[in-house]
C-alpha cells in the first residue's frame, strides 16, 4: 500500500523565536491548511516543538480529533548562535557546502541528518498518511535528502504555508509539491520520481 507523508512548512508567524506565535494572517492560513488536508486520510500529526508549527496544525488536529506529537528533531535548523548581517548569503553558502557551519550553528549535513532520522522513523510506523509540520530551511534540506536538486533557490520559493508530499510507492519515492494557493484540495504538482534511498538514506555522501 502506498504511504504518503505530507511535509508542511508552518504558516506566517510573528518572528523566528521558538515561542513566536502565528500572525492573524497565519491563523487564517492554518484554517485553510486544515481545509486542504482534512480529506486526504490523515492518521498521524507530528510537529516541531516551535509554537508556530504547533499552531499551524491545530485546526486540523481539532477537526480530526487527533493529538499532535512533538518531535524535537523537526525544529528549525540553527544557522548561527548570533544573528548574521548577511544571513541570506550565509544560507546560500550552506547549500553549496553542506559541511559549512557558522559559529554556534549546525551545518546543512548535520541538520539534514537529524531531520531525516525523524522522517525515516515516521515512515517506518504503521500509519499511512502522516502530516509533519516543520520549518523552511529544514524542510528544504529534508527534500534535498530525497532529491538533490532541492537547494537554495527551492528554499527561496517556499511559501507560508507550503506542502510537499513524499509518496513511497514500492521501490520508488515520489516527491511533489501539492500546495497551490488557489486550490482547496491537494493535487500533484512539480513531481519528482526517484528510486528508494539506499544505505545512505538518500543523502549526499560525505566527501
Amino acid at each position: 500500500m502506498t504511504k504518503r507523508l505530507f511535509l508542511v512548512r508552518h504558516c506566517e508567524s510573528t518572528g523566528q523565536e521558538a515561542a513566536a506565535p502565528l500572525t492573524a494572517v497565519g491563523q487564517a492560513q492554518a484554517v485553510r491548511l486544515a481545509d486542504y488536508l482534512e480529506t486526504v486520510g490523515v492518521d498521524l500529526l507530528v510537529a516541531s516543538p516551535h509554537t508556530r508549527a504547533q499552531q499551524s496544525i491545530a485546526p486540523l488536529a481539532q477537526r480530526l480529533g487527533l493529538a499532535v506529537e512533538i518531535e524535537p528533531r523537526l525544529a528549525e535548523r540553527v544557522l548561527s548562535a548570533a544573528p548574521l548581517a548577511q544571513w541570506r548569503e550565509a544560507i546560500r553558502q550552506s547549500f553549496v557546502d553542506l559541511d559549512l557551519a557558522w559559529p554556534g550553528g549546525e551545518s546543512s549535513r548535520t541538520a539534514m541528518a537529524r531531520g531525516r532520522a525523524a522522517i525515516d522513523a515516521l515512515l517506518a510506523r504503521p500509519q499511512h498518511v502522516p502530516v509533519v509540520v516543520t520549518h523552511g530551511n529544514l524542510m528544504t534540506l529534508l527534500l534535498r535528502s530525497f532529491a538533490p536538486q532541492f537547494g537554495f533557490e527551492s528554499w527561496e520559493c517556499l511559501s507560508n504555508p507550503d506542502v510537499y508530499c513524499i509518496a513511497v510507492l514500492g521501490e520508488h519515492i515520489e516527491v511533489s509539491r501539492t500546495w497551490v494557493p488557489s486550490l482547496t484540495a491537494p493535487g500533484p504538482s512539480n513531481s519528482v520520481s526517484l528510486p528508494s534511498p539506499g544505505p545512505n538514506n538518500g543523502m549526499e555522501p560525505t566527501p
